[in-house]
């Protein structure tokens, strides 16, 4: 199964955000086992940097944020026309409107986030992390 990770959960497992991390933590057993292939964007990784560094006080432990990023997960291109897909769709959240469109120009399987409301509009499913992890059996 082929997953968009949201931000929000990359950064639970990378800062250890409770009450999520465990969850967060699960999920990206399952990637290390080869259980789901994860994908975040390629905005991600300069939200993972700032968040990361601003959480941390650490522009080394922010780099060391992304770099565990790049080597877990694919990541999605953001090009012209998957931004431009996004602003078209009228989202009030530009940032979910820019992930969901890069599931569906990768033709992924599912978004994993915490926060469906703000993927209602998603033609590419849309699984909460206690969902996944139950389809998975974990």
């Amino acid at each position: 199964m082929r997953v968009l990770i949201d931000t929000n959960i990359v950064l639970d497992f990378l800062l250890q955000r409770e009450p999520f991390a465990q969850d967060a933590e699960l999920i990206f057993q399952a990637i290390n086992t080869g259980q789901i292939v994860g994908y975040v964007t390629a905005t991600t990784l300069t939200d993972i940097f700032y968040i990361s560094r601003k959480h941390t006080r650490s522009v080394e432990q922010a780099r060391q944020a992304v770099l565990e990023t790049l080597t877990a997960m694919v990541i999605c291109p953001v090009n012209r026309g998957v931004l431009e897909s996004a602003f078209k769709s009228g989202l009030a959240d530009f940032e979910d409107a820019v992930q969901i469109f890069c599931a569906v120009d990768q033709e992924l399987d599912a978004i994993l986030t915490r926060d469906t409301q703000g993927f209602l509009s998603s033609t590419v499913p849309v699984l909460s992390t206690q969902e996944l992890l139950q389809q998975l059996g974990r």
